[in-house]
């Protein structure tokens, strides 16, 4: 519940609440919004005005342009929509929102890097907190690559939603409340095993709702996605995986090289790929085929792999063509 019962907190709610209705989760945006209103309360004002606003976004000059400007169509969003209940109310103007500097492109990694960074998470230092410290990140590492989990995917998994036996994943009320199965490589399956076998060593609690990346802080609890984070960040420091402008690669990015994989996979096999991405666009989650290709970046080794067999299927056409 939004914490101030205004006039804007309760069309904040209805805003939520609209949007929940259509399947979105909404939380960032709720996290802003919220903000927002502790904001305007602090400072005295009693609604969004061109003064308000115009305050409120010089209050967030120190973060990244990115940041700013998702924060402001955040809040442009809202005020439209609650233009249509409210004709007068203030909407912020689009033109004068900070310039947003592009998000760095995925560093997609190899099935050597992976090598290596499992090596590095095998290194990890466990703790009493945590003694599943290397186990739990090596389990994530092979999740997220060879499955292309979301980080919330991975720490929101429970036991029940790990059927061990067929190799399956269920994921449940993901992005658009959608779940799905996720069938995992052979690979992926041992290193479950591996897992659930220092897990159970570990005499954590076996529950089917129990968390499968769990600690012991605060008694028993999942790890958090920020908390997977920093366990992430500490393996990746010590694998010393770099792109080729330096950058470490992020977890999302595993998720960016687990489609670049399978596209590889596939056009070496010489399959049509037009047909095989509905099943990855399933696989990975999303509702359209659209949302698959925002991680299909073109990268040299697929485009190499994508002229193979171009050439293979169509290089004597265009020979005889031009005789």
């Amino acid at each position: 519940m939004i914490q101030h019962q205004t006039p804007l907190g309760l069309a904040i709610e209805r805003y939520l609440q609209h949007w929940r209705a259509l399947g979105r989760r909404y939380f960032k945006e709720e996290q802003t919004l919220k903000a927002l209103i502790r904001f305007l309360v602090e400072h005295g004002f009693n609604d969004l005005t061109q003064d308000s606003y115009d305050t409120w976004c010089q209050a967030h000059r120190s973060l990244r342009g990115i940041t700013q400007r998702h924060r402001q169509l955040t809040v442009c969003k809202f005020c439209r929509f609650r233009q249509r209940t409210e004709p007068e109310c203030f909407v912020p103007d689009r033109r004068r929102f900070t310039r947003g500097t592009p998000h760095d492109p995925p560093v997609i990694v190899t099935e050597t890097d992976v090598a290596r960074m499992l090596v590095a998470c095998d290194q990890l230092r466990a703790t009493w907190q945590s003694p599943l410290r290397p186990a739990l990140c090596r389990l994530g590492v092979a999740l997220l690559y060879s499955a292309g989990l979301r980080r919330g995917e991975l720490v929101r998994l429970t036991l029940s939603d790990v059927d061990e036996a067929q190799g399956v994943l269920h994921i449940r009320e993901s992005k658009f409340h959608r779940s799905r199965f996720v069938p995992l490589s052979e690979d992926a399956r041992i290193e479950v095993r591996r897992y659930l076998r220092k897990r159970l060593q570990a005499q954590f609690n076996c529950a089917p709702n129990a968390p499968l990346l769990c600690n012991r802080v605060a008694g028993f609890h999942g790890y958090t996605g920020e908390g997977f984070q920093q366990i992430f960040a500490e393996m990746m420091r010590s694998a010393r995986i770099q792109g080729d402008d330096g950058r470490q690669p992020r977890i999302l990015d595993l998720r960016h090289s687990f489609a670049i994989g399978a596209l590889l996979r596939w056009y070496k096999e010489g399959a049509d790929v037009q047909v095989k991405l509905p099943k990855l666009s399933m696989y990975m989650g999303h509702v359209s085929i659209l949302s698959t290709a925002h991680y299909l970046q073109l990268t040299p080794t697929l485009a190499q792999a994508a002229s193979e067999q171009f050439e293979a299927r169509f290089g004597t056409l265009i020979d005889g063509g031009m005789s």
